[in-house]
């Protein structure tokens, strides 16, 4: 049905509805690329903001490597797409997630990552069995303190045990610098990326000290890239997000130079009072906790509060005449969270409906 719909002006379709500006998307995308490349660096773009493979292969046509995802069924989905070169950046633990992984090794070619010898050990028992080899990364923690390993003896050690297993093997280390994306100073935060860059690039030089390999150096989230980026020592970004270039990462992050290129339509369908209005979009439609969404085409309008399936949003002397029935777009304030609210991307070029992209990642937890 909703392919049904190709051709559509997006006014014309029922709301509310998430909506991707091709050219906007397109564009952000080949800014990305183009940084990233441009300094020397590999790209291997999250698609946690999108789940999408046809999103996937927009970014690998651009120039990406492959993608980064966090779950073996997201993983999956993408191999199952044509996507090969796939970096699972989490802890992968347990007998059937251990055999998914093996079955993908088939079909992909899949970096797991891990931080302890307990989630290398049987995986690589069970690659060796079945014939292939699937290639392993250490996470370092370099400040953020959720997982890694401690930088120094315990990743070089990490390193040394997948060398020497059968059924593995080691293509590199990583970190993320999750904890230094919101930081206001532009001067500390630079300088505190660039310490914790350093340390990820001295577990890698420890590790080649024992005469172990150690090509892939990974890094960067979209809050951070365009410092990350230009760290000596680091071979890859898993920036992902700045294709959408929500307003968390602009507002919050300091993301700068890439265009909003999402949104929600939605339908005033009530307006209490003049200064007031309430649209057909709440919390099951977008994602409100990091960042409010904003009103497109209407500066003056302010959203205030969403509940449940209603957003209210308070009006200025230019918006204040929308009517009960008229159709809006809001720019969500943060994609990763929005997008898995939706069955589908409608993409959209001059408003005109040019593709419906189920989002095939959806509710891939496992």
């Amino acid at each position: 049905m909703s392919q049904s719909l190709i051709g559509s002006n997006k006014f014309d379709l029922d709301t509310p509805v998430l909506c991707i500006d091709l050219d906007l998307m397109q564009s952000n995308i080949q800014k990305m690329s183009e940084h990233i490349l441009s300094r020397g660096k590999t790209w291997r773009p999250h698609e946690k903001c999108h789940k999408t493979p046809a999103i996937a292969l927009a970014q690998i046509e651009a120039g990406a490597l492959g993608v980064t995802c966090a779950k073996v069924s997201e993983a999956e989905v993408m191999a199952a797409a044509g996507v090969k070169d796939i970096l699972i950046a989490n802890m992968i633990v347990g007998k059937t997630k251990w055999e998914r992984v093996v079955s993908l090794c088939r079909h992909a070619n899949p970096i797991i990552a891990c931080d302890h010898y307990a989630q290398i050990e049987p995986l690589a028992m069970m690659c060796d069995a079945a014939g292939v080899t699937c290639r392993m990364m250490p996470e370092v923690n370099i400040g953020l303190n959720r997982v890694g390993s401690r930088p120094g003896q315990d990743t070089v050690d990490l390193a040394m045990a997948i060398d020497k297993l059968d059924g593995v093997e080691l293509a590199g280390i990583m970190g993320y610098e999750g904890h230094l994306l919101q930081v206001q100073d532009q001067e500390e935060k630079k300088e505190k990326i660039e310490e914790a860059m350093r340390t990820l690039v001295g577990c890698k030089a420890a590790i080649e000290a024992k005469g172990i390999p150690c090509e892939i150096v990974s890094a960067g989230g979209t809050g951070s890239f365009q410092i990350t980026s230009d760290c000596e020592g680091i071979t890859e970004l898993q920036a992902g997000g700045g294709i959408f270039a929500d307003p968390m990462y602009v507002n919050k992050c300091n993301l700068t130079g890439y265009d909003y290129s999402l949104s929600v339509l939605a339908t005033v369908v009530s307006r209490p009072e003049k200064g007031r209005m309430v649209l057909d979009c709440g919390r099951k439609t977008m994602h409100p906790d990091f960042q409010l969404p904003l009103v497109k085409a209407w500066p003056d309008a302010k959203v205030t509060s969403l509940s449940a399936e209603h957003c209210a949003v308070d009006l200025g002397p230019e918006s204040q005449d929308l009517k009960i029935g008229d159709k809006i777009e809001l720019i969500p304030g943060y994609t990763d969270f929005t997008s898995i609210l939706h069955e589908n991307f409608y993409g959209f070029r001059n408003d005109r409906l040019e593709v419906v992209w189920p989002i095939q990642g959806r509710g891939k937890i496992q």
